[in-house]
């Protein structure tokens, strides 16, 4: 079966599975939680200092922490943004580096519209954007862009932000 998407790096996102949140669906490690928050067509990407790319907010899951929390945490750090609920949405499933490991990542629908805070820069992230399918300055993490269709798509609303093509300026 082929990949979903395929980052430069050769990271692939294998599948999304729209499962119940607990357990995911099988014995490889979740280590992730991402959250897709959409207003209207437009996505909110946050700029990666570190890895120089747009991508969804989240990140590792801390010991004790759901991934719900995670998902939370991770929003607030870095965006500044808060929402008064999370839908959950299913997991990615990924093949990762050269040893080809595979991890999950639960992944969460939020509504923009319920969204409020104030974005501060960080020393993670320097920018966050609400993307429709434009260019941006820097990679734009393509695995994240087709999950995050997929989530909505799979959720009944409509993945209208394209994923972009890997390769070239602004593009992942």
């Amino acid at each position: 079966m082929s990949p979903l998407a395929v980052n430069g790096a050769g990271d692939e996102l294998t599948a999304f599975h729209r499962v119940p949140e607990n357990p995911p669906p099988g014995d490889a490690p979740l280590p992730l939680a991402l959250v897709a928050l959409w207003s209207h067509d437009r996505l909110l990407l946050a700029f990666n200092r570190h890895r120089r790319e747009w991508e969804l907010p989240g990140g590792m899951i801390d010991p004790g922490e759901t991934p719900r929390q995670a998902a939370l945490r991770e929003l607030r750090e870095e965006t500044g943004l808060q929402v008064p609920r999370l839908s959950f949405s299913g997991y990615a499933e990924y093949v990762l580096g050269p040893e080809r490991r595979v991890e999950y990542a639960a992944v969460y629908l939020a509504d923009g519209a319920d969204a409020h805070g104030t974005f501060t820069p960080n020393e993670e992230i320097g920018e966050v954007t609400w993307w429709h399918g434009q260019e941006l300055p820097g990679r734009i993490q393509v695995l994240d862009t087709t999950l995050a269709a997929l989530a909505r798509t799979a959720s009944g609303g409509s993945g209208a932000a394209r994923p972009v093509a890997d390769g070239g300026p602004g593009e992942r």
